[in-house]
């Protein structure tokens, strides 16, 4: 069912997925807070995406939660559906959801590691960013929009010893944001990329070390890991017509490493 006024003529709709914490959940909450209203797509932690959603309608904001694997096709496509049901239109498209292993080199990491880092990391970013295509594109009936693929510091610094793995991922969306932002140019579609570098999310604790970012703010120029609310920023501002004229750009938010 739709939600009773869920859009208005002045509201415009993101999806952000893996949305119920970290950069995504900031995200989420900063694009509500600007007049965007939000479906927030994650894939296991339900209780957390139903309280933003209750958070931000508190506040005055419009919001749905959607379990999808984003690794799944049929679950894209269904997670698409749910939005042209209940908004009716997409205007942004947020690429968030990533997930990172253990420390690790690459000599120990096996192929079941592989397939599940490059599955949601990359494929789903592709299925997600096609979807919203579809639905965006001025080629297509849309009225144009705004990719923003979640990348990282590690695509170009390669984080030897600890996740190449996750680092390459993150260089594949590197790659997919240039070539992709010179497709769908000319349909009204910007796609850019914000590279986070060290940010206090509980990624670090996937990863196997909770206070990584304590440990290794030194050798960081700003001396200080940087927050989710400063990645979400930098998102949301991508996402509005103040950036209109950038498309196919990197955007580092990483004090300077």
């Amino acid at each position: 069912m739709k939600p009773d006024n869920l859009v208005t003529p002045e509201k415009k709709v993101v999806l952000v997925t893996g949305g119920s914490r970290g950069i995504g959940a900031a995200t989420a909450r900063l694009a509500s807070q600007r007049g965007w209203s939000v479906c927030i797509n994650y894939r296991d932690r339900n209780d957390a995406a139903g309280k933003l959603v209750d958070e931000i309608k508190t506040s005055g904001g419009m919001a749905i939660a959607v379990q999808a694997d984003i690794s799944k096709e049929e679950e894209v496509v269904s997670l698409f559906n749910t939005i042209d049901d209940d908004f009716g239109m997409l205007h942004a498209l947020v690429n968030n959801a990533g997930i990172i292993a253990p420390q690790s080199q690459l000599v120990d990491i096996n192929a079941d590691r592989l397939r599940k880092i490059f599955d949601i990391n990359i494929v789903g970013s592709f299925l997600c960013a096609r979807e919203a295509i579809k639905r965006m594109s001025t080629s297509r009936g849309g009225s144009g929009g705004s990719i923003i693929n979640l990348s990282s510091a590690a695509s170009r610094i390669g984080s030897p010893h600890e996740f190449i793995d996750y680092a390459a991922s993150k260089g594949a969306i590197d790659t997919m944001t240039i070539g992709l932002s010179k497709e769908v140019a000319e349909e009204g579609v910007r796609v850019n990329a914000v590279r986070p570098g060290l940010i206090e999310t509980e990624m670090h604790r996937d990863a196997g070390d909770i206070d990584r970012p304590q440990k290794l703010k030194e050798g960081i120029p700003l001396k200080r890991a940087g927050s989710a609310l400063e990645v979400a920023n930098t998102v949301v501002w991508l996402m509005s017509d103040d950036a209109s004229y950038i498309t196919g750009a990197l955007v580092d938010v990483a004090g300077g490493r």
